[in-house]
């Protein structure tokens, strides 16, 4: 019986192995993070009245563009307007698929969203409760949390926004 278990120990240790070195190919394959090359989108400065009003619409182009970064001591202290804690993990297939989405829409006008390593900050995991990955907390400046929502079934930037109103 111990000879079995430890077979099937064996086999199991060599699949989990097999699939982080895939998981690690697919990575270093794509040349890096998918921030690397993604367009910047951070906060612009605010125009000046002039620059703000198209001229042959009228249109107000004054909203700041939203923006999408990753995680850092100091990211939701200098976070401009609705800040989101996005806790995303790399092995995640929905978080990939919700990270393609807001980078193919663009964060909307007025919003932060900052990207959490799922696997590495374990503190903010605890601190804002969260158990599974694709969870958006909205924060205020002080890190506080004032609602959370999970996108794990429709891992999309509509269902982001549509959980934020």
């Amino acid at each position: 019986m111990k000879l079995r278990a430890g077979a099937i120990i064996g086999i199991l240790a060599g699949i989990i192995a097999i699939a982080v070195i895939a998981v690690i190919a697919i990575q270093g394959s794509s040349g890096g993070s998918v921030l690397d090359t993604m367009p910047e989108t951070t906060t612009s400065s605010p125009a000046t009245e002039a620059d703000s009003v198209d001229s042959e619409s009228g249109a107000d182009d004054a909203a700041t563009a939203g923006s999408y970064i990753e995680y850092s001591d100091t990211a939701i202290a200098n976070a401009d307007g609705r800040i989101l804690l996005f806790f995303h993990a790399t092995w995640c297939p929905q978080c990939r698929s919700l990270e393609s989405d807001i980078l193919a829409q663009g964060v909307p006008s007025g919003v932060t969203i900052i990207k959490v390593d799922y696997d590495t900050h374990q503190d903010l995991r605890q601190k804002y409760g969260v158990t599974v990955q694709t969870t958006m907390v909205e924060v205020d400046n002080d890190g506080t949390s004032l609602q959370s929502f999970v996108v794990y079934n429709e891992p999309t930037l509509a269902a982001v926004v549509d959980a934020m109103l």
